[in-house]
């Protein structure tokens, strides 16, 4: 098992807390960084054995008894009536780390958990490997920030690998679930067929009540042919035969299930700024390469995805470093009036940080010419990077350096 970068959270945030929810699409490895981190004590039971489920549905008191703490329960999003069960039996003990459990319906969970777990719990947000945990070099990753501490760190860990364009090109196009990196023998197409008719159709068309399965199946290849793009709702609309509030109401799922990013754009008042077009990304781009029907990672480099593509694994990186680590990332895009665009924008208290995406090895000086732009709000303007195919990172200005996609 590769090790994951949020082991050593896990353990720190239930010494705080007596229930931790750890939410994700399903097979990014929940239980099983779980099971690994669990003491000869805590107890396992899963929701997807129905009969521990009925229980938990018609009895989650006697399930509790039957089951005590300290306890891990899988897929708890199919039996709500345990949340206040829990609570009952954690205002009780007011024992920290009780309750390990994990839901891959976030859109089933929140709003129970808000209701009868608030400030019970800590919620953590998990994806598929990340590029570090695949290099074995998982313990030592931050949150992205391009500052010259983040940066003299990261040239300075000699496990750090360089990667070549079609090797960044394969790892795009496989994805980053835990069973296709463990096993470069599995088929890549079998298993995202599989995970696409076990795990999407049942879990969100079960949400949805859709009953006919090649529409939606159309829906999500026309979502995935967007990812980098800004969103627009008529279109995917049009493209896929549905009217504009069902492919909304979509979406918002295909959101909450960790399956899709919206990235807003920057704005000074936050409520405006969450009414403006988003961008959208899938959160794995290998599930994205295969909807979007490309047969290799060679076709995928020299086609027309190819930018977008890089791009969303450039941006899904830099969130799972922050997610990784227990935190969130603050992060939008900018477009200002003059049209002037930064790719990425992250903000670490008042300062921001421009960072743009670029498919090159030599990245010009222009590269970063509307990072200028941010002097205009009333904030600070980090460090910048320009983050490329670059061997290694190179100053492009006092306040800008190049940085390779090897060391994200």
């Amino acid at each position: 098992m590769k090790k994951r970068t949020l082991a050593n959270k896990i353990a720190e945030i239930s010494a705080g807390f007596p229930v931790l929810l750890l939410t994700g699409p399903r097979q990014v490895g929940k239980t099983t960084l779980l099971e690994s981190l669990a003491t000869p004590e805590r107890g396992y039971v899963t929701l997807d054995d129905l009969d521990q489920r009925a229980l938990a549905q018609q009895d989650p008191a006697l399930f509790l008894q039957r089951h005590p703490a300290p306890l891990i329960i899988d897929e708890v999003q199919y039996a709500p009536e345990l949340l206040g069960a829990i609570k009952i039996a954690v205002d009780r003990a007011k024992t920290p780390g009780m309750y390990w459990l994990t839901g891959s319906q976030k859109f089933h969970l929140m709003s129970g958990i808000s209701e009868s777990l608030a400030g019970r719990v800590a919620i953590i947000d998990m994806l598929g490997l990340s590029l570090a945990e695949i290099q074995d070099r998982a313990e030592t990753t931050l949150p992205f920030l391009p500052t010259t501490d983040w940066l003299d760190k990261a040239r300075a860990d000699p496990r750090r690998q360089q990667i070549q364009l079609m090797d960044i090109y394969q790892l795009i196009w496989r994805g980053s679930y835990p069973q296709l990196v463990a096993n470069p023998g599995l088929s890549r197409d079998v298993f995202y067929n599989s995970y696409v008719q076990t795990y999407i159709q049942r879990d969100v068309r079960d949400v949805l009540n859709i009953t006919d399965a090649t529409m939606f199946m159309r829906f999500m290849r026309a979502v995935a042919a967007r990812t980098a793009q800004l969103l627009n709702y008529s279109h995917i609309a049009r493209d896929v035969g549905v009217d504009h509030k069902t492919a909304k109401a979509w979406l918002s799922v295909l959101e909450t299930s960790g399956l899709i990013y919206f990235l807003y754009p920057l704005h000074s008042n936050v409520s405006k700024r969450l009414l403006k077009t988003p961008k959208l990304y899938f959160m794995d781009t290998g599930l994205c390469a295969f909807l979007t029907r490309w047969s290799s990672s060679e076709s995928l480099e020299a086609g027309a995805m190819s930018g977008a593509i890089l791009e969303t694994f450039v941006v899904v990186e830099i969130i799972k470093s922050h997610w990784n680590n227990a935190k969130t990332p603050y992060c939008s895009y900018y477009r200002d009036a003059d049209q002037k665009e930064i790719g990425l924008v992250l903000q670490e208290g008042d300062t921001l940080y421009p960072v743009e995406l670029k498919k090159t090895a030599t990245p010009s000086h222009n590269a970063s010419r509307n990072f200028g732009a941010l002097a205009k709000l009333d904030t600070n303007t980090g460090h910048g990077a320009v983050i490329c195919l670059c061997e290694r990172d190179v100053p492009l200005s006092s306040s800008v350096d190049a940085i390779p996609v090897g060391y994200l």
